[in-house]
């Protein structure tokens, strides 16, 4: 059933509108796929994904091959957890989380990725005492209107 067609269900919209977002997420998913091709095939250097404002509380495990994307707009969604498909993707210099319902992170698996410059958790409930165990780090991580200082900045 096409997204569109759900608006029109009523009472079964929550149902109806689960399915048809998994669907439109799959097809989006590889529409993305093919455009990273087209960039890789174009020896373009930069790609963007922005999934900013699309009620996603997680992202397809396809994710994860996305290995020529450096920079990924997922704020105002619904993630409880950090994507953990995120930290397999070793070129990403910018993940935006912005206004999501994250509380943890995994600092030491985002330590590990070498391009990562910025990560944005600006309106998340995150357990700062938890993150303040791993200040310093190389990337800048915006928790609030204050930057949580890099090693660098220390």
């Amino acid at each position: 059933m096409p997204f569109r067609d759900c608006l029109g269900l009523g009472l079964f919209w929550k149902h109806w509108c689960g399915a048809c977002m998994h669907k439109k997420m799959a097809e989006a998913v590889a529409r993305v796929a093919r455009k990273v091709n087209e960039t890789v095939e174009n020896k373009e250097d930069h790609l963007e994904l922005n999934l900013a404002g699309n009620c996603l509380h997680q992202l397809p495990e396809e994710a994860a091959n996305l290995q020529h994307l450096k920079v990924i707009y997922l704020s105002r969604n619904n993630f409880q957890e950090f994507p953990k498909q995120l930290v397999d993707v070793s070129t990403l210099e910018t993940i935006d989380l912005e206004k999501n319902q994250i509380s943890d992170i995994p600092m030491d698996k985002l330590a590990s990725m070498k391009a990562l410059q910025s990560v944005n958790l600006k309106s998340n409930p995150l357990n700062s005492d938890r993150l303040a165990a791993y200040s310093p780090h190389k990337f800048q991580l915006l928790t609030s209107d204050k930057e949580v200082p890099t090693a660098a900045q220390t």
